[in-house]
């Protein structure tokens, strides 16, 4: 991929039910490109569907459906003309969580550290706005330790990883927008 699509490619990941989804509706409320989450779509395909593919199941399974629809995703998003495209999670997310599974070999992926903006945004655990739903079983300390293992992989693949602030989400955009201005 030209380097240069990959500039508007901007990640927003971090702890689950720290605010990310909320805050690409309002990036996407601005007119920005989104891409919804992988997992979110794969567990409600596996809901729909009755497939066996669901992280409380078979995460490796669950695992392997995310990375194939993130380089999915990824390969449409370089297309797209225009400005920022953002990322509810990206490829780097279901390769780090596969990794962390033992015994599981990773499939074939593009190297990781030029697909996306240098800079990846990560929602820290936010325990006051946590909330499990049908989609997201997993508790409060699960999110957690998926924070830090994101913490530890962006930067170990050459991204600079910054912690949004617990801000409201329209600041919370403006943040993001300032912060890629400046980049």
């Amino acid at each position: 991929m030209k380097a240069a699509a990959a500039q508007r490619l901007v990640v927003i990941s971090g702890c689950s039910g720290g605010g990310k989804s909320t805050l690409l509706a309002e990036l996407e409320r601005r007119g920005h490109a989104v891409v919804e989450e992988p997992g979110r779509r794969v567990v409600q395909a596996a809901l729909r569907s009755g497939e066996a593919t669901l992280p409380w199941i078979d995460m490796a399974g669950f695992l392997r459906r995310c990375i194939a629809l993130a380089l999915d995703d990824h390969a449409r998003a370089a297309r797209h003309q225009g400005s920022w495209v953002f990322f509810d999670r990206s490829l780097v997310d279901a390769v780090a969580a596969l990794q962390a599974l033992p015994g599981e070999a990773l499939p074939p992926v593009p190297p990781l550290s030029s697909l996306y903006h240098p800079r990846v945004f990560l929602t820290p655990p936010w325990p006051e706005i946590y909330v499990q739903d049908a989609e997201r079983r997993h508790a409060m300390e699960a999110a957690q330790a998926e924070f830090e293992r994101l913490q530890l992989a962006y930067p170990a693949l050459g991204y600079e990883a910054l912690l949004l602030p617990k801000l409201s989400v329209a600041e919370r955009a403006d943040w993001v927008l300032q912060s890629l201005a400046q980049a």
